[in-house]
């Protein structure tokens, strides 16, 4: 990430502003976790960060789904890891589509932050970071000796995710009559 914020032309920091503070935060579990030559493999990814910062539940909430339903299909993991990844991914599916409810301590403060505007800029900055890194580092656990291939993978699959576009109302109307 200080590479990226080099790039931006932002002072040197690991929480560059033009990035999303989750694909940030995947992005340091995925340096930290990877070898010395998994971390230069991620070089040239730097760029693509650029401009990935936005608002909303939906952009958070897509990359922590992919990095815990990436951990949780890997295999092992204590009983803890489990649960708290089962309910990262409920809460995430939640706030992509209203599906169910919101699982563990967010089923308390989404609704009295929400009252006051504060329940996605919390998520975005604190809860998904979190659950995003953990995700990263059981995965990073459980990936045998391909570990540098499956977590540049599943940055490279955050990073799709983090720009995918949104469909213009005139796609969406195209969809509609088709």
């Amino acid at each position: 990430m200080e590479l990226v914020s080099k790039l931006a032309r932002e002072p040197w920091t690991d929480r560059p502003t033009c990035v999303h503070p989750t694909l940030s935060a995947v992005a340091r579990a995925v340096h930290d976790h990877s070898t010395s030559a998994g971390r230069r493999a991620l070089l040239p990814l730097a760029s693509s960060f650029i401009g990935t910062a936005q608002p909303g539940f939906e952009p958070s909430a897509r990359v922590v789904a992919l990095c815990v339903s990436t951990a949780l299909a890997g295999g092992e993991m204590t009983k803890d890891e489990r649960i708290r990844l089962a309910k990262a991914h409920q809460t995430a599916i939640h706030l992509l589509d209203g599906r169910g409810e919101p699982a563990g301590p967010a089923r308390f403060w989404l609704p009295v932050l929400g009252r006051f505007g504060w329940s996605e800029p919390f998520y975005r900055t604190f809860v998904a970071t979190e659950h995003a890194a953990e995700a990263v580092a059981v995965t990073a656990r459980v990936s045998n000796g391909d570990r540098d291939v499956r977590l540049r993978q599943l940055l490279k699959q955050c990073l799709h995710s983090a720009r995918r576009p949104r469909p213009s109302c005139s796609a969406s109307a195209q969809k509609l009559s088709s």
